[in-house]
């Protein structure tokens, strides 16, 4: 049966909802035919199995009537999240296909977090030190210059990797994106591997700063592919605690590589064994692009139906109708592309250049609360006075401490909102800086007296009050875990329009790795005894940031909690102060339950 083409063509079994038991065996294959409004072709064929059943079963005129109600509606106000009422655990259950793909996912996360120990801290091990570094005073030691180019290309690099791999996934799709990133990952450990090979020491060291800026573009790529696909699978009410995922399998993955570090700290060629464990760490996510269904997004944007309603298929629960998400993902893309095309400067025009500063923003926030001070935690604690084996144990404690808080946050994301816990974990944590800063002011007996839990007989190693400053960085971790942290990631993933998700995904990642840069280099300038010699003090700098990115959140982070894509859009389109994203209210949803109580009391 056919139908003359229509702008928008409209599934009647979105809107009737799923078939009922007593109708089944009148159900025949389904059969669509999709016809752009924009080119010549066939003219549209709805799903003729939703006509059959309609055409044999007795349909009376107040349903009908609902039905063109509620179609009219949903084509001139957003879609809503009709799942908004599910638990946690029982979205989980719903979606049980997408979460289990997205734990697949993790293996790339897995690999950043573990190649992002081994690679920034393989410079501490001494046999990495003896091949690499030179003699000076009878110690051997790392050239500032060669150390402060090893900490920038992976970082720097990554920002390039994750700008073409947005334009890549974009052109080739995820899945051939996860696949490219990965397998170049391993090359860039192969090199990594075969750095001390050389006799020339020189040669040796630029071999191995092309293998970490190889493998530094080849991660930035992956994560960019990751978050982009994780994005645009999950459904509302699994958004926000999946993509925790992220700063969960970080920790884990350098929870894995500290472990690993430290046993190979002493053995002839260690660091050597450390690289070759990488190579299985790049393999996962490897395998994993040929085990996932290619993202429904992608696949609707480049036309391809037939593709798009089998992956789809793979994610749905059972007995659900792909084409009703296929559905709404048309829509939603059809409608952002008569707004803007899809390219890198069209991010940053008209309304989705206030998008794009949110993602870049919230990219940035790891780097605001103190994420890469962090990460320097054994040395830091050993510049304001800690000895060498205590630091490794405040560097583990704190992964620990991170890993779990973290791990609490996946169910403090499911009921509490983005810009809520961002807000308050960022003034909690501008205070416990802003301590931290004051102590280090202090010398003398009222330190150990101020951080001393009364269990440990205080000493005279404690004056320079290093076991304050490890409690403020464990204590920071632990905050920003539940917080703040997988907060950012959250809505860096889930701010941007569909048609534009992976170009403004490379965008924050871009961001991601200039932070790290940035701040990688500066940091060293501040605390280090040779330059500003702040120590403690440091946690000065990171209260001022706290309380800077506070202000430029309040003003610029909306609520997107449990919202649909079309939704945000909406949002963005009307420019709502970020304040009021929160208490915006879709008409749609209120036309869509009376008409579903239309449907009900006419069928009865």
């Amino acid at each position: 049966m056919r139908f003359p083409s229509t702008p928008t063509p409209i599934s009647l079994s979105a809107v009737l909802g799923p078939k009922t038991s007593h109708h089944k065996h009148l159900t025949k294959p389904r059969e669509t035919v999709e016809a752009s409004p924009n080119r010549s072709g066939p003219p549209t064929r709805y799903a003729t199995d939703d006509l059959y059943n309609m055409s044999v079963k007795s349909v009376n005129v107040g349903r009908l009537n609902a039905v063109t109600s509620i179609a009219s509606t949903n084509n001139s106000e957003p879609e809503t999240n009709q799942h908004g009422h599910l638990t946690l655990w029982q979205s989980i259950k719903k979606w049980r296909r997408v979460v289990l793909y997205c734990i697949g996912m993790t293996s790339a996360i897995l690999m950043y977090g573990y190649d992002y120990v081994i690679v920034g801290t393989v410079s501490a091990m001494p046999s990495f030190q003896h091949d690499f570094g030179q003699q000076l005073n009878g110690k051997w030691i790392l050239p500032s210059l060669w150390l402060g180019l090893w900490n920038f290309v992976s970082p720097g690099c990554s920002m390039i990797g994750s700008l073409i791999g947005g334009v890549f996934q974009d052109r080739y799709g995820r899945r051939a994106s996860l696949a490219l990133g990965s397998f170049l990952s391993a090359i860039g450990v192969a090199v990594c591997f075969v750095s001390n090979l050389s006799p020339d020491i020189h040669t040796r060291r630029i071999i191995f700063l092309a293998g970490k800026g190889f493998q530094g573009g080849a991660i930035g790529m992956v994560m960019t592919t990751s978050q982009t696909y994780m994005s645009e699978i999950l459904p509302p009410n699994l958004r926000g605690p999946l993509l925790a995922f992220f700063p969960i399998f970080t920790l884990l993955g350098q929870l894995t590589g500290a472990a690993v570090i430290f046993a190979c700290l002493n053995l002839a060629n260690g660091y050597t064994i450390c690289f070759a464990s990488q190579w299985p760490f790049s393999a996962l996510p490897l395998l994993m692009a040929f085990l996932i269904p290619e993202s429904p997004t992608y696949l609707i944007r480049r036309n391809k139906n037939s593709q798009a309603h089998r992956a789809q298929l793979k994610l749905d629960p059972t007995g659900a109708d792909p084409e009703d998400t296929l559905d709404t993902i048309r829509r939603n893309i059809e409608h952002e592309r008569r707004l803007t095309n899809a390219t890198y400067v069209d991010s940053f025009r008209g309304v989705n250049l206030r998008r794009t500063l949110i993602i870049m923003f919230s990219n940035s926030l790891p780097n605001i609360f103190g994420l890469t001070l962090l990460s320097k935690s054994s040395y830091f604690v050993q510049v304001v006075g800690m000895k060498a084996n205590l630091s490794v144990i405040v560097l583990i404690l704190g992964l620990v401490c991170g890993l779990i808080a973290n791990i609490m946050s996946v169910w403090v994301l499911s009921r509490v909102g983005r810009r809520r816990l961002i807000l308050s974990t960022l003034s909690l944590l501008s205070i416990i800086w802003t301590a931290m800063g004051i102590a280090g002011c202090w010398s003398g007996p009222v330190i150990p007296w101020y951080v001393d839990d009364s269990l440990v007989v205080v000493n005279t190693a404690l004056t320079d009050c290093n076991r304050y400053t490890s409690m403020t960085l464990i204590a920071v971790v632990i905050v920003a875990g539940l917080g703040v942290w997988p907060a950012s990631h959250v809505v860096g993933a889930e701010t941007s329009a569909l048609h534009l998700r992976s170009k403004a995904q490379a965008i924050g990642w871009f961001t991601a790795g200039a932070n790290n840069s940035i701040f990688g280099f500066v940091l060293p300038y501040i605390f280090n005894p040779d330059k500003g010699n702040l120590k403690a003090k440091t946690g000065f700098v990171f209260a001022g940031l706290c309380a800077l990115g506070l202000v430029i959140a309040f003003f610029l982070v909306p609520e997107m909690k449990g919202r649909t894509p079309a939704e945000i859009d909406r949002m963005f389109e009307l420019r709502l102060p970020a304040r009021q994203f929160r208490h915006w209210t879709n008409s749609a949803s209120e036309g869509e339950k009376n008409g579903s109580a239309r449907v009900e009391n006419s069928a009865a």
